[in-house]
């Protein structure tokens, strides 16, 4: 097969869809590996460095696109690679559908096969393409966080752990998965009072075990939620339903609870925010305020980071793109159930029924 990886072209996005250890794997398989000129050079990956392996540079973005039959990437296609897209190339990366009625609209418009990272899923309902990327998220939220809630970024001017003498910062996390245990093991570590909310009484359990002393479980529910807000300092939304939009746990209502300078980081910005008054933000201007309250929501968390997400990304990826390179996305996916529900567009169709329901969209059964 033909794989292509192009350079990322979203506000402040180093990351790279494949490191040249991975391209190595798919050359020494007989597959034909393109990669656009700079790709890995925000990631600490030099184009000489995937030469060495194998790989084909190419000069443009375009040039990429054209001669792929599979393209690996990390951010979903923006507008200018819409055009780009050919029809039934296979494209391998974080859609996020449910936030972008645009870019749903022009991947169908393509017929090309969108096959996405976050809604491939396991048996146990894990989801082996997004945890590596969540855990990085996770732990950024906190560190993000930390450094907002500084005075001259227009926080409370509270250290999140405070020193002795006075009381450290209180963190209210919302959504116990992979994000909200990741951020709450590092907000835990920074010495802050961590609260981590869930709906599922088993995960809580779970979590209540596993974690340090500084951290305590709650019940998520909106009344619960109220009565956290005023005294805290920091919220990390983090709640994530798998290709759906995300809930909205805070409203603009709930904003007045709390004190200006309070901090919120919403990691769910992908799937839509979990706080009605977010909007996606970027790395170059990554906060804006709301009634006193400053919001963060970068859509892209882990591209401040592309070394450490990189290498954690191919990790997790590489073995599904050998999957999908040696047989095909069609043999492959019939093979691995869990592959099979990555497709959430295909030839023109969604196939993806939360995708469908958010933009009221025909839907197409996989199986037909």
């Amino acid at each position: 097969m033909i794989v292509g990886i192009p350079k990322e072209i979203k506000n402040n996005e180093n990351r790279v869809g494949m490191t040249p250890a991975g391209v190595s794997e798919l050359i020494r398989r007989g597959h034909t590996v393109y990669v656009q000129h700079t790709a890995g050079e925000g990631s600490g990956f030099p184009d000489s460095e995937y030469k060495a392996v194998g790989a084909t540079i190419l000069p443009d973005i375009s040039d990429v696109y054209a001669a792929a039959e599979m393209i690996v990437k990390v951010k979903e296609p923006i507008e200018p690679e819409y055009p780009l897209i050919k029809e039934s190339q296979l494209i391998f990366t974080y859609f996020h559908f449910a936030s972008d009625r645009r870019l749903t609209e022009a991947m169908v418009a393509s017929r090309a096969v969108c096959l996405a990272y976050e809604t491939v899923e396991l048996e146990d309902h894990s989801l082996p393409l997004l945890i590596p990327m969540s855990e990085v998220a996770g732990r950024m939220s906190i560190q993000e966080g930390a450094r907002f809630l500084e005075k001259p970024q227009s926080g409370k001017g509270i250290l999140l752990g405070g020193v002795p003498g006075v009381k450290p910062a209180k963190v209210l996390i919302l959504g116990g998965g992979t994000v909200g245990t990741n951020a709450a093991m590092m907000a835990a570590g920074l010495g802050a009072d961590v609260t981590i909310t869930d709906i599922n009484l088993k995960r809580l359990r779970y979590l209540d075990e596993i974690m340090p002393r500084n951290v305590k479980t709650l019940y998520s529910s909106r009344h619960n939620i109220e009565k956290e807000l005023p005294m805290v300092d920091l919220v990390v939304g983090s709640v994530l339903i798998p290709g759906d939009k995300a809930p909205h746990l805070i409203t603009r209502d709930m904003l007045q609870l709390m004190q200006p300078g309070t901090v919120l980081v919403d990691v769910a910005i992908d799937q839509g925010g979990c706080f009605e008054t977010s909007h996606p933000t970027s790395h170059s201007e990554p906060v804006y305020t709301v009634d006193g309250i400053v919001h963060y929501a970068v859509a892209n968390i882990p591209g401040a980071v592309p070394y450490t997400s990189t290498l954690a990304l191919t990790n997790a990826t590489m073995p599904y793109a050998i999957a999908l390179a040696d047989k095909g996305w069609q043999q492959a996916c019939r093979e691995d159930p869990a592959l099979a529900l990555g497709l959430n567009i295909v030839n023109g169709e969604i196939t993806y029924k939360a995708v469908a329901d958010v933009w009221q969209m025909p839907y197409t059964p996989l199986a037909l």
